[in-house]
């Protein structure tokens, strides 16, 4: 059976993912068979595996940083918001419902089986399990309702505790002893070591700090990291990568939508030199953009709803109206359509017009498309004409149904094995449900030199796109990271004693 080690935060976003991602690597690259786990995870940024199941991206990084196939093992729940209040409740892969907040907690206790039927699942195959903690283990309010997601996780998997703290955002004394002293006192024999994140300046004039903050917690800090830049998946709406930024040769507009999902869609953009993409929520953000991208969204009725009283709508369309360049994937390609309907209530309810930007209507239905794709581009025209024939692969997750005549490509569900088509396009508006769409190099090339083209950039100017080595060279960046500045004999040391 595993060993653990739990990783918690003051906060959300200290970094416990990257940090739970790094020892992932860690212990990859010193020959343990690694992996992570995070009970309950609550994000919009998801990913489908292999089997059609549907997890959160977190797990799928720290996998992947282990050299693993992420499996819903290793996030048995993952809550989607769909509102303020609100949530749809993933267990193993699979909905289980919809629920609000107050609800969910209530519930929380019926699904403990699961989730600790995936933890020893796991457990039984590898020496050690990296697990993440949510938000923080402090929330007072919220103890009662805690079962698997920090300390009670913790307790269940016999697992020590290294709490992390975001100086970043200022307070990082304060954060950590004050989350150490709202603990109990078996709660906080737990924890055996503390770790400041994100550091940018001269580390020697934290020492006092230190030493100070050991006195009072009397539990060591087992190093300080700094900020680093590496480039790996976020998953957070508060990811740094969702702003607005300066525009550069090829200028690309996301529009942030409020309930924005699966913004990793848009990585391979982000890795070619010369390429800016820029996240948007309003006009005065517009600017002048080369490609218009509406991502996918948990709530599209909502959220078109949204960009109608912004006036981004409107933007768009007259955009779109003197030729420029729009796709959509998933939710903002049912946007981009005529209608939208929702007879069961599955998102907003009733019937909504559509932006009119290509000759689709989309029903929403309670059953919910989860699964793994290939493709292959048809007979595309417009800016695109050179997708044609071109061959990608990605996943689906979506409510609702699109039909399409103009059908921008024939797809292959790689779960069940059968085939269809999928999107559309008109002019040089395109849509199609695949997230993932553009990682692909002959892809993501083909978009960026048709817009570099038709600008009168040379293609050449932009650099090369970022692939699986690039990838690889980052998760070694974040580990080599750690080991520098963290005590990583204290580490293993903590990690192999354990705690009953």
């Amino acid at each position: 059976m595993a060993k653990s080690l739990m990783i918690q935060g003051t906060m959300s976003n200290a970094g416990k993912s990257l940090i739970a991602a790094g020892l992932c690597r860690v212990f990859k690259q010193d020959g343990y068979r690694v992996a992570p786990f995070k009970a309950q995870n609550m994000a919009l940024n998801s990913f489908i595996t292999r089997e059609g199941l549907e997890m959160g991206r977190a797990q799928v990084v720290q996998a992947e940083a282990a050299g693993l196939e992420p499996s819903v093992l290793m996030n048995p729940i993952l809550l989607k918001p769909t509102t303020d209040m609100g949530s749809q409740i993933i267990v193993n892969g699979e909905v289980w419902g919809q629920l609000n907040a107050r609800d969910y907690f209530a519930q929380k206790k019926h699904l403990l089986p699961e989730v600790l039927k995936a933890y020893q699942k796991l457990s039984d195959q590898y020496d050690a399990i990296i697990i993440e903690g949510a938000g923080s283990p402090a929330e007072i309010n919220l103890k009662d309702s805690d079962v698997y997601v920090n300390m009670d996780m913790a307790k269940h998997a016999k697992a020590p505790v290294l709490l992390v703290g975001d100086i970043d955002r200022g307070g990082v004394f304060a954060q950590l002893y004050g989350t150490v002293a709202l603990l109990t006192e078996e709660e906080r024999a737990r924890v055996k070591g503390v770790i400041i994140n994100k550091f940018r300046g001269d580390q020697t004039i934290l020492d006092p700090g230190n030493k100070q903050l050991e006195d009072l917690i009397h539990i060591p800090v087992l190093g300080v990291v700094p900020w680093v830049r590496v480039d790996i998946d976020d998953e957070d709406s508060l990811s740094e990568r969702l702003s607005d930024r300066e525009a550069s040769l090829i200028d690309v507009a996301v529009i942030r939508l409020p309930r924005l999902s699966n913004f990793t869609d848009f990585k391979a953009l982000e890795g070619i030199d010369g390429v800016s993409v820029r996240y948007i929520s309003s006009t005065r953000q517009f600017g002048e953009p080369d490609l218009v991208i509406l991502p996918g969204t948990k709530n599209t009725m909502a959220d078109l709803l949204w960009m109608r009283q912004n006036g981004l709508e409107a933007k768009i369309q007259r955009f779109a109206g003197k030729g420029g360049a729009v796709f959509g994937i998933c939710g903002g390609y049912q946007m981009l359509g005529e209608q939208l309907d929702d007879p069961s209530g599955i998102e907003y309810s009733g019937t909504m017009r559509g932006m009119g930007l290509l000759p689709v209507s989309t029903v929403f239905t309670p059953e919910k498309t989860r699964t793994r794709v290939s493709g292959c581009f048809g007979a595309v025209s417009g800016i695109f004409s050179g997708l044609t024939g071109k061959h990608f692969e990605g996943y689906e997750i979506h409510m609702g149904e699109t039909g399409s005549d103009a059908a921008i490509a024939e797809i292959t569900d790689s779960v069940s094995g059968t085939s269809r088509t999928d999107g559309c396009h008109q002019g040089n508006v395109y849509g199609c449900y695949v997230h993932g769409v553009f990682d692909g190099d002959e892809v993501v090339e083909t978009v960026i030199r048709a817009l570099a083209e038709k600008k009168g950039v040379d293609p050449e100017d932009l650099g090369r796109v970022s692939g699986a080595e690039y990838k690889e060279q980052q998760y070694d960046l974040l580990a080599d990271t750690l080991r520098k500045s963290m005590d990583m004999e204290a580490v293993y040391r903590i990690w192999k004693e354990g705690l009953a």
